[in-house]
């Protein structure tokens, strides 16, 4: 990493188009704890996070950051960091703690009070609706969570109350975050909450998931917002052969179950035809009712991208279906060269660049932002200080590859880091920090690390 940190900083100065949004990013159960306080329901979560074996040495995140009761300091050192974008979730479960039935005004009130700090701060509020923290009640008694169809219905109802509450003052509103990892880490793989492992259910779920960000969208349209998004965790999936047919084909199922089955019904209105038959395959086609597609397809304005890492596949004869992609039997998912985060996630810059190209090509004039990408590294303080050069680094190669796609002619309007805090990090709990801001867990200590007074600086000047 020492040579990559070099040759970026290294590079020219480039600098970004008038206007282009920076920020930083959260979610609600991984920052917020007061799990209990203030009529707050229990979450799918609140739930998983208690299984043995689910979560990482047992953590939850009952307790979190605290951002609950710290919000005003979090906001403070927000605008000391230059900060102009706050991407943050609104807990469901705080709203609406049973998912359906009366609104629970104190879960509001909190977030009130922090549209309010961040708007005094000059800091634009930039709302996600579902972060994946369904109540617990829609998934238990036989309710069948997203698999049920009533859940989407649910969601639109709680998205026109929360609008309802904050529309006044926050302009960007996101209807769901990342449904991949809602339905198929959730459902299929079991990998996060609500840990189910049954394939038929996981593409229920994902047609749920897109049906109620339509039922949602049309909501806060009727509510007059301004500037309306979903949000999908998207990457480039390659052939390992580009000449080989099989590969070719291979790249092109992933691509379907990863990007595709979300991206063509919210921007085409359409499944692609190969993931109908994965829905047919799987028994639930019958899920996929008429005139839910122009639904699903309610204009945007943004399409958020969350970009993590790349994924090098190739055509196996008698490989199992990876279990977070039903369906891929035959496919082997390689290792890729080169160095890793602390995640094990490889680290290719160009497949960002080469992402954002190919929505603007494929999916031309729905503006792009990059609404999640960062890094987590094993960061230690020493005194008032955290060095993180590695964090530095990569974001550095990630801003010029959004920079490199501006230049190619993709449409993107921001870049939001994440993560502002270190963080809960779902089933890997409280060891993997994404974090700008350290946070001492004992005692709740925010330090900026390193990276964040780096990316203070280009934040202010709009110029790395």
């Amino acid at each position: 990493m020492k040579q990559i940190a070099e040759e970026t900083t290294q590079a020219a100065p480039l600098r970004f188009p008038e206007g282009f949004r920076w920020g930083a990013a959260t979610a609600a159960y991984q920052i917020e704890g007061a799990a209990t306080a203030d009529g707050r329901g229990p979450s799918i979560w609140d739930g998983f996070a208690r299984r043995p074996g689910r979560v990482h040495e047992g953590h939850t995140g009952d307790v979190a950051c605290d951002h609950y009761r710290r919000y005003r300091e979090d906001v403070g050192l927000m605008r000391e960091l230059g900060i102009g974008t706050y991407r943050f979730s609104i807990a469901w479960p705080r709203v609406k703690p049973d998912g359906t039935g009366p609104v629970n005004t104190r879960g509001l009130d909190f977030y009130d009070r922090l549209v309010d700090e961040l708007l005094a701060a000059g800091i634009e509020p930039m709302a996600t609706l579902y972060h994946w923290d369904l109540p617990q009640a829609l998934e238990h008694g036989g309710r069948d969570g997203w698999g049920n169809r009533d859940t989407a219905a649910y969601f639109a109802e709680y998205a026109a109350v929360t609008v309802a509450r904050l529309g006044d003052r926050i302009g960007t509103w996101t209807t769901l975050n990342e449904p991949w990892c809602a339905a198929f880490l959730g459902y299929a793989s079991g990998d996060h909450a609500p840990g189910r492992t049954d394939d038929q259910t996981a593409f229920r779920a994902a047609h749920h998931l897109m049906l109620g960000h339509g039922l949602a969208a049309q909501a806060l349209r009727a509510a007059g917002v301004r500037e309306l998004s979903l949000t999908l965790n998207l990457a480039r999936i390659s052939p390992a052969d580009p000449a080989d047919p099989h590969d070719r084909a291979a790249a092109r199922h992933v691509d379907g179950v990863l990007n595709r089955i979300f991206l063509d019904p919210a921007l085409r209105g359409e499944y692609p035809a190969d993931m109908l038959a994965l829905f047919d395959r799987f028994g639930a086609t019958d899920a996929i009712r008429d005139g839910d597609l122009p639904v699903i397809a309610t204009p945007i304005d943004l399409l958020g991208i969350n970009y993590y890492q790349p994924a090098l596949v190739k055509a196996q004869i008698g490989a199992p279906a990876t279990p977070m992609y039903p369906g891929t039997e035959g496919v082997a998912f390689l290792p890729l060269p080169g160095p890793v985060t602390y995640m094990g996630w490889h680290i290719d810059p160009t497949g960002l660049s080469d992402l954002l190209l190919r929505l603007s090509h494929d999916y031309p004039g729905t503006p792009l932002m990059v609404t999640e990408n960062g890094a987590a590294y094993y960061d230690e303080p020493d005194g008032d200080r955290v060095a993180d050069p590695d964090r530095i680094a990569y974001l550095d190669g990630h801003l010029r590859a959004v920079h490199a796609a501006l230049t190619a002619g993709a449409d993107v309007r921001g870049y939001l880091a994440w993560s502002f805090l270190d963080n809960f990090e779902w089933a890997f709990g409280y060891d993997k920090r994404f974090g700008l801001v350290y946070v001492d867990y004992p005692t709740q200590r925010r330090i900026p690390k390193d990276s964040a007074l780096w990316y203070r600086t280009i934040t202010r000047t709009n110029t790395l």
